[in-house]
C-alpha cells in the first residue's frame, strides 16, 4: 500500500458520512490527508471537525485554498459539482482525481479477504455487526461504515465510523446508488434486499446480480424474493432468512421475543443442526434479519456460527439507527433514526408499532431529487403503517446549496399521505416543527426524528427531548 503514501490527499467534503471513514482509513495507513467541508464553513457539527484536526488532519475553507500542488490527489463524491472551488483549482493544477467509491474500491480490493455488504437497506448495521464479529474473532479487520459504530466509540474516537486493522480483512458497505458497486472484487458478497431507492428496479437487479457474480462466495437473504432470485447458480453461497425454511442460517420462529429495545431468538444452522441462543440489544425483526446476515457473512469468511452469535450479544448498535435519545420526565421518548427510503422507514415504523403508544414521526427528506424518485412510495409507507392517532410531520428537504430543482418538495408528500388515509402536516421550517411537536406530544408518545445527509438532526433530536 506504499503508493498511498507517495502523494498527499485532499478530501472535498471530508465530514460526509461516506468520506470521513475513508479519510480515517487512508490516514491510518500512513497517508497525508487534508480536506474541506461546506458544513464546517457553515458552522455545523463543529465538534466533528475539531476532532479531525486533533487527529492531524489539516482542514481548509471550501474556497480552493487547500489545493496547492499538482501532486495532490483530490477525492470527491459523485455529488460534488464541477463548480466547487476545489474542483476548479484541481483542474487548473492538473491534480489527479478519484471518486470516493474509486478510492474505497482500491483499498478494499487490496486486502485478501474483502467482505462487501450490499443491498438497499440495512448495509450500515450489517457492516457494523460483521465488523464486530470479525474483531471479536481476532481477525483484526479494517471496517468502513457510513455510520458511527457504538462498539468502537471512545473518548479518542467519538465519530468511530471506521476501524483500521492489520488482519487482511476489509469489511465495507458498498453503494449501488451511483453504480460504483461494480468496482469491488469481494471474497464474500452479501445481498440483503433489493427495493426501490435511487435507481429503477431493472437497474438494481443488474447491478446486484453482477455484484454476486464477482464474489468467491455469496451470502443471500432468502426472505427477500428479489435478492433470492439473483443468487448465482454456480457461485458457492450461504443463505439466511427468518421466514424461509430453506435458508441455511435461520431461526426457530417460535423463539422470537421482541422487546421495545431488544430482540432475541434461537439461531439454527441447518447444515449441522446446531442451535444457538441470540440476544440483541437492538430492536425489531429487521435487526434480527441483519444479525443473520452478519452471522452468515462471518461464517462465509471462516468464523464458526457459535462465535458469531456470541459476539453479537455485545453489539451496541449504530448512531442514528433507532437510537433512543432518551425519555423525558413526562414520559415522552425521542428516537433518532436514519430512515430515508421506503424500506428503511417501514422497518423503523414497524418496530415502533409493534408496541403500544402513539407515534409522532418528523421526516426531513434527504434531498429534492430523491423525493421526486421515491416520494409516492414514501407516502404510502407513512399512510399504511401509522394509525389514525399517529402524526407525520414533514419539513422541507435538506438543502446545503447547489443547482438542484427545488420546485417540488414535502408538500406533495403530505398530500399523498392524506390521499392514502394518513394524518400528516407540512411545516416548512424545522424549528417550527419542534414547536408543533412540543405542543401536541403527551405522555407515552414516541417521537422519531427521521432523515439522512444531515448531521444536525442528532442535535435537533437532543434539543427536542429537552423541549418536551
Amino acid at each position: 500500500m506504499s503508493e498511498l503514501t507517495q502523494h498527499p490527499w485532499f478530501f472535498c467534503g471530508i465530514g460526509g458520512s461516506g468520506m470521513l471513514p475513508l479519510a480515517l482509513i487512508l490516514k491510518g495507513k500512513g497517508a497525508a490527508v487534508s480536506g474541506s467541508d461546506r458544513s464546517r464553513d457553515q458552522g455545523r457539527t463543529p465538534e466533528k471537525f475539531a476532532w479531525l484536526e486533533s487527529l492531524g488532519f489539516t482542514l481548509f475553507p471550501q474556497d480552493g485554498s487547500g489545493i496547492t500542488s499538482a501532486d495532490q490527489v483530490l477525492v470527491a463524491s459523485a455529488a460534488v459539482e464541477d463548480t466547487v472551488p476545489e474542483m476548479v483549482r484541481a483542474r487548473e493544477l492538473g491534480c489527479a482525481r478519484l471518486s470516493r467509491a474509486e478510492l474505497l474500491a482500491r483499498l478494499f480490493n487490496a486486502d485478501p479477504c474483502g467482505i462487501a455488504i450490499g443491498g438497499t437497506s440495512g448495509k450500515s448495521t450489517v457492516t457494523g455487526m460483521t465488523g464486530w464479529i470479525m474483531t471479536q474473532a481476532g481477525r483484526d479487520p479494517t471496517i468502513m461504515n457510513g455510520a458511527v459504530m457504538k462498539n468502537f466509540v471512545s473518548a479518542d474516537a467519538p465519530f468511530a465510523s471506521a476501524r483500521v486493522g492489520r488482519g487482511g480483512v476489509f469489511v465495507s458497505e458498498v453503494d449501488e446508488s451511483d453504480g460504483s458497486i461494480a468496482l469491488y472484487r469481494p471474497r464474500v458478497a452479501v445481498l440483503l434486499n433489493v427495493s426501490l431507492d435511487h435507481k429503477s428496479m431493472d437497474e438494481l437487479r443488474t447491478l446486484f446480480s453482477d455484484f454476486l457474480g464477482m464474489s468467491d462466495i455469496c451470502v443471500v437473504n432468502l426472505d427477500d424474493a428479489e435478492a433470492a432470485a439473483l443468487m448465482p447458480e454456480y457461485t458457492p453461497h450461504v443463505t439466511y432468512g427468518i421466514d424461509n425454511h430453506q435458508a441455511q442460517i435461520g431461526v426457530f420462529a417460535d423463539t422470537i421475543m421482541e422487546g421495545p429495545l431488544s430482540i432475541s431468538a434461537t439461531v439454527i444452522d441447518r447444515r449441522d443442526g446446531y442451535a444457538h441462543p441470540l440476544v440483541l440489544d437492538v430492536p425489531g425483526r429487521h435487526n434480527l434479519s441483519n444479525a443473520l446476515a452478519a452471522i452468515a457473512a462471518a461464517c462465509a469468511a471462516g468464523v464458526p456460527v457459535r462465535e458469531a452469535v456470541d459476539a453479537l450479544s455485545t453489539f451496541k448498535g449504530l448512531a442514528r439507527r433507532f437510537d433512543v435519545v432518551g425519555t423525558s420526565a413526562s414520559g415522552i421518548t425521542v428516537i433518532d433514526d436514519f430512515g430515508h427510503n421506503p424500506e428503511k422507514c417501514a422497518a423503523t415504523l414497524a418496530t415502533l408499532k409493534a408496541h403500544p403508544g402513539r407515534v409522532i414521526a418528523l421526516f426531513q427528506p434527504h434531498g429534492y431529487g430523491p423525493l421526486r424518485q421515491m416520494g409516492r412510495e414514501l407516502a404510502q409507507v407513512f399512510a399504511r403503517m401509522l394509525g389514525p392517532d399517529d402524526v407525520t410531520i414533514l419539513c422541507d428537504p435538506v438543502y446545503f446549496g447547489g443547482t438542484v430543482d427545488r420546485s417540488e418538495g414535502s408538500e406533495r408528500i403530505v398530500k399523498l399521505i392524506a390521499e392514502g388515509g394518513g394524518h400528516a402536516e407540512y411545516i416548512p421550517a424545522r424549528d417550527a416543527c419542534a414547536a408543533r411537536i412540543a405542543q401536541i406530544a403527551r405522555p407515552g408518545d414516541r417521537v422519531v426524528v427521521m432523515g439522512a445527509r444531515d448531521d444536525t438532526l442528532s442535535q435537533f433530536a437532543r434539543d427536542l427531548l429537552a423541549r418536551v
